[in-house]
């Protein structure tokens, strides 16, 4: 298996990633305005607004790669499209890696079935760390299975760099990718060398340092950060079955399904979920013996990855098992180029069935951007609102929806409660006497807090929600 030499463009992956970009453009970049999740991380390093709390399971790792385009210009528009084209260069970078692996042709059918699912497309131009993770592992996983090969230092080179992105944008998930690597250099002779777990380990701690000083700087230590991290996912735990339905309710959204009491997809619209198990045992038994390495090590490091949102939580997003869906579609591809080689018939049918799947993964996309859409949209009415009613920085905002709310009106945000916690009753009112304090709430919620009661309170059109404001 070779492995050395700088090997020419491939025009088939090149193709799938332009093409990927293409639709983001055309889609994602629709429902332009932040998500909540989004002002969170982008808030830790825009200058222009103040930074929101930063709970105990986030990493920073999309923090730092969206900085140095907001330190030049406050544009979302522009953001989205910077992301848009990283995001199409890794996705080309990431599946290149197994190129002298598997072939050109397995290559770029795997990166084309993870580019057409609606939540890659959407997630591409998203400053949310999920989709890096993913691409993060694809790459870190063909480098792994490089190193046994010629071209060994570039692999553990890249091993190394790669493992480290992948804790930089979520520590927790790095860990679980690199169980099953840590169990196959324990297993396996040919990657049975120092220097191979020298670059999975270095990788982890590289990328993973800035995490865990952070635990102990702001949480008291790696074990609390982890304590914390549990509570606010609502306590992980044995959670086998109630993490399942979640995961397959929200397949085609909500983008956030907590707590997930939804129904189910259509069955026509989840048939391609249902049926991946089925085809990730079948690309198992029809692999050749020299290629098990190839199929099977994804797939563990997919099944590891899938554990802590499958298993551990009772609750789900179909951003979460971005990182077990790139993993899967190389296997797959392989069982699809295996059985379609040579057979004109078989071949036809293939490309039908990615039609079909690509129109119903388009018509979710088309779907879950407008509900995006619509529900930016009355953040940014309810933030100019507030400007109107005189609430302009400095100021700080609070309760329910807080946090985007206040980034688009460039205001602080706190709560006194909850998993966002970050400030007392006191701290409130000591903030009233000296900027304008916003209480946002639900009008159906006859609940608000004594010291706001003799505030004025407003209506906040174009949305479901009121305001009480105080009064200086």
């Amino acid at each position: 298996m070779a492995t050395t030499g700088r090997r020419a463009p491939d025009g088939r992956l090149l193709a799938v990633a332009a093409a990927y970009a293409v639709v983001q453009l055309c889609y994602a970049v629709a429902h332009m305005d932040l998500g909540w999740d989004e002002t969170v991380y982008l808030s830790q390093v825009d200058p222009r607004h103040p930074a929101a709390f930063f709970s105990a399971p986030r990493s920073r790792g999309v923090s730092f790669l969206v900085a140095p385009v907001v330190a030049v210009t406050p544009s979302v528009p522009v953001l989205r499209v910077v992301l848009v084209l990283l995001s199409s260069a890794a996705l080309y970078a990431a599946f290149r890696v197994w190129d002298p692996l598997v072939g050109r042709v397995r290559v770029a059918l795997a990166a084309l079935l993870f580019a057409t699912l609606w939540i890659t497309v959407l997630s591409g131009p998203e400053v949310m760390p999920n989709l890096w993770i993913a691409l993060s592992a694809v790459a870190a996983v063909g480098w792994f299975l490089r190193t046994r090969g010629d071209g060994r230092r570039r692999a553990l080179a890249g091993l190394t760099a790669t493992l480290a992105a992948a804790a930089l944008f979520r520590a927790p998930d790095a860990v679980w990718l690199a169980l099953p690597l840590l169990a196959v250099c324990a297993a396996a002779p040919e990657w049975r060398r120092p220097g191979t777990v020298a670059a999975v380990l270095g990788g982890l701690a590289l990328g993973g340092v800035q995490w865990a000083v952070e635990a102990y700087v702001r949480f008291g230590g790696i074990g609390n950060r982890l304590s914390l991290s549990s509570g606010t996912e609502g306590g992980m735990g044995a959670h086998l079955g109630a993490g399942l339905r979640a995961a397959y309710r929200s397949l085609n959204g909500p983008q956030l399904c907590r707590p997930c009491h939804i129904a189910g997809p259509s069955p026509t619209h989840a048939l391609w979920w249902l049926l991946l198990p089925v085809l990730v045992v079948a690309a198992c038994a029809v692999g050749r013996r020299e290629e098990r390495a190839v199929t099977l090590l994804p797939i563990a490091c997919a099944v590891a990855l899938a554990v802590p949102y499958v298993l551990l939580l009772d609750y789900s997003a179909p951003r979460f098992l971005l990182p077990v869906y790139a993993l899967l579609s190389l296997p797959v591809a392989g069982l699809v180029v295996r059985v379609a080689r040579g057979r004109r018939a078989v071949t036809g049918v293939v490309c039908v069935v990615l039609a079909a799947h690509g129109a119903v993964q388009l018509k979710e996309l088309r779907l879950n951007t407008a509900d995006a859409r619509d529900t930016t949209v009355r953040y940014r009415r309810a933030a100019q609102e507030l400007g109107r009613l005189g609430v302009r920085a400095p100021c700080l905002v609070t309760g329910p929806r807080a946090q985007p709310i206040a980034y688009e009106a460039g205001c602080a945000s706190a709560e006194t409660m909850g998993n966002n916690r970050s400030t007392t009753v006191r701290g409130i009112v000591d903030a009233a006497s000296t900027m304008p304090v916003a209480i946002l709430y639900d009008p159906r919620d006859p609940y608000v807090p004594a010291y706001a009661r003799a505030w004025r309170v407003h209506g906040l059109p174009g949305t479901d929600w009121a305001v009480y404001v105080s009064v200086r």
